[in-house]
């Protein structure tokens, strides 16, 4: 019987994940694979399987934003998923981080709306070091530097009437913004499952600007930083 939300099968699933928010990544991503195949297709939710390096992966899509992910989450936990990756993008804070780098979060400032219902915030959201150690690993062998630190979590996209703390994370040394990492280390933790994120900057996001058109995250350099960052995230779920 397929999973209700993802429409993924409850059992043949690979143990290794990728997961990113857009369809259409996760097509991309299923096009480097070895005997490549749609499996489930559901609203915002597509996922593929085959083989990277003779290792069976998922890929699968979970929109923008925590409450959605972690439905996508849930249901690849229960089909058995032990080892995930997300990737994504991000919003750079730090003059270190431009358009097309990567970043690797070691945790995630929980200000994603969704583990804040599951957990206490006492608990930490921490990637785990298998997986950071193994994302730098292949991002090295890529020849691709990577910088590693904290990422912010953050569930609204862009500022309304209230001003959000882009200052003072930044202050605190947050290196990048993004939608879905807290939910995702979070809730691994509590199914015992080994998680990170491989994220590609696409922006300058130190100083907040409501205009929707400000963000373009289609540009060059960010396609670029993707198609690299889909094989190091490829080799690194599977040589953990």
């Amino acid at each position: 019987m397929p999973m209700p939300i993802s429409g993924l099968p409850e059992s043949d699933t690979p143990e290794a994940a990728v997961v990113v928010g857009s369809p259409e990544r996760a097509r991309n991503i299923s096009a480097l694979l070895e005997d490549s195949h749609l499996v489930a297709q559901n609203r915002e939710f597509v996922s593929f399987t085959g083989a990277w390096r003779g290792t069976r992966v998922l890929v699968s899509s979970h929109g923008v934003g925590g409450p959605g992910a972690v439905c996508l989450f849930r249901e690849i936990a229960q089909a058995g998923v032990g080892k995930v990756i997300r990737l994504g993008t991000a919003g750079s804070l730090t003059e270190d981080l431009s358009r097309g780098d990567l970043f690797i979060p070691e945790c995630a400032i929980r200000d994603d709306g969704v583990s804040d219902q599951l957990v206490p915030m006492s608990f930490p959201a921490t990637a785990a070091p298998e997986t950071v150690f193994s994302l730098q690993r292949a991002a090295e062998s890529h020849s691709e530097p990577a910088d590693r630190g904290i990422v912010w979590t953050r569930a609204a996209f862009a500022p309304e009437v209230l001003s959000l703390p882009v200052e003072e994370y930044r202050g605190a040394g947050a290196k990048a913004l993004e939608m879905e990492v807290a939910t995702l280390l979070v809730f691994a933790a509590i199914r015992r499952m080994r998680a990170g994120a491989l994220l590609v900057i696409d922006n300058d996001a130190r100083v907040d600007d409501p205009d929707v058109f400000s963000y373009q995250p289609n540009t060059r350099e960010v396609t670029d930083g993707l198609a690299k960052a889909s094989r190091i995230a490829l080799d690194a779920l599977v040589h953990q």
